[in-house]
């Protein structure tokens, strides 16, 4: 009986996703960190601008500033030209676009920055390598039993005053003082305040300053045009020897740009106010609505003015991301998978497909699969017992990087098994 030699021919390369041709050929260009972040941030330019996921509210934002603006230059100005010296009314049309401007580059300075992420770690930190002062709670099961589990907060002195600090299972660090995890960006933020969605971004220690000149600015500009409406009416009242409604009648634009600034300026407002007694207190609006230090000590607060200080004259941070910067071969820390607390072995399934995963992977042999294969069953077997003996730190940090690598390769292996199967079908008929 004749045999005949059966070769498994290549997949389209139509067929391949990004990752299965990195496996294929290794060779290939390494991708920037932006690219395969695994935060819900969205990069413009290359990386260079780094947003939040609700990017288009930024748009709403920029139309309700400018176009009361484009409504005052267009329809309030050319009266004030005839009721003031030429060159005064120029200046006051030339200050509300100049500072119109300047609040919109405000704007993109809160929304466009990295606010401060803590760049997330590819395996849970080792109870043993945690030397910064820190303390764990005696009576934390982990302690008694020698699990290599990690307790789920742990308590940091700042000035004097012990603060817990929790244990994020999802970017898998241990988040300092006044580090928060914002469910929309999918971030840990340095200094966190709040996820502000007017400006599509969070609000944290690299923009916050931004951010309050932003919603101050916003408030003047307001005050601006709502003054200058009413002087307009004013105006017209006077000429034409009238009543506040029949002056609104002859300007409808002026009315409506004096309702619309005193509900903005309310609003904006108010916010300003709120942020002036947070600075002067030196607390966060996360901190402010979840601890109320005003019934206890807060340990940031240094005095209103070194407070005021802190915020405006401090220097700014470097950011802690190179968003530009290739994926390195260990890549783990940006796209390894997040996985639950105390479970090594078992990642949460990711929001998105392997088909993000980056770097450079040596293809593996096909018969190679077969040894991954009894090694993951014989250390879920372990797990599945409660047998499995304290890692080192070497293996404990192999098992949580190589786990999303074992699924990938479990897939595509399965996927070209299948494929060369068809083929032997085909050829056979």
């Amino acid at each position: 009986m004749q045999s005949k030699m059966y070769t498994t021919k290549p997949l389209p390369q139509q067929q391949l996703s990004d990752s299965n041709r990195r496996i294929i050929d290794p060779n290939g260009p390494s991708p920037l960190v932006y690219q395969v972040w695994k935060g819900n941030n969205r990069f413009c330019l290359g990386g260079r601008l780094v947003f939040g996921p609700d990017l288009r509210s930024i748009f709403l934002t920029v139309f309700l500033i400018v176009m009361p603006v484009i409504l005052f230059c267009s329809f309030v100005s050319p009266k004030l030209v005839n009721e003031f010296p030429h060159s005064v009314a120029n200046l006051i049309i030339a200050i509300c676009v100049l500072f119109t401007g300047y609040v919109i580059i405000l704007l993109f300075l809160t929304s466009g920055r990295d606010p401060g992420i803590i760049p997330r770690n590819s395996h849970p930190p080792e109870p043993e390598d945690e030397g910064d002062g820190s303390s764990i709670s005696a009576d934390w099961p982990g302690n008694q039993n020698g699990a290599p589990s990690l307790p789920p907060i742990k308590e940091v002195v700042v000035n004097g005053i012990v603060v817990k600090v929790k244990y994020c299972q999802t970017c898998m660090l241990y988040r300092p003082p006044r580090c928060s995890h914002c469910s929309i960006c999918n971030n840990c933020v340095e200094r966190f305040d709040h996820h502000c969605p007017w400006v599509g971004q969070c609000i944290g220690k690299r923009n916050y300053r931004f951010f309050f000149m932003f919603v101050s600015s916003t408030t003047m500009l307001c005050l601006y045009v709502f003054a200058f409406c009413w002087v307009n009416i004013r105006k017209i009242m006077d000429a034409h020897d009238c009543n506040l409604w029949r002056a609104f009648l002859k300007c409808p634009v002026s009315g409506i740009l004096i309702l619309y600034t005193f509900v903005a300026a309310w609003f904006v407002g108010g916010l300003t106010a709120f942020h002036l007694y947070l600075i002067f207190t030196n607390q966060t609006t996360y901190e402010n609505f979840r601890y109320r230090y005003d019934g206890k000590m807060n340990p940031y607060n240094r005095g209103c003015a070194l407070n005021i200080v802190d915020i405006f004259f401090s220097k700014i941070p470097s950011s802690r991301n190179n968003f530009r910067a290739k994926v390195k071969g260990d890549s783990s820390s940006v796209f390894t998978t997040s996985m639950p607390l105390g479970h090594a072995m078992s990642p949460e399934i990711p929001k998105r497909s392997f088909d993000i995963e980056t770097g450079k992977r040596q293809a593996v042999a096909a018969e190679d699969f077969e040894d991954i294969q009894s090694q993951m069953e014989s250390v879920g077997g372990l797990e599945r017992c409660g047998t499995q003996p304290r890692r080192t730190n070497w293996d404990h940090k192999l098992n949580w990087e190589m786990s999303p690598d074992i699924r990938m390769l479990a897939g595509e292996f399965e996927m070209e098994r299948g494929f060369t199967e068809r083929q032997k079908i085909n050829g056979g008929l």
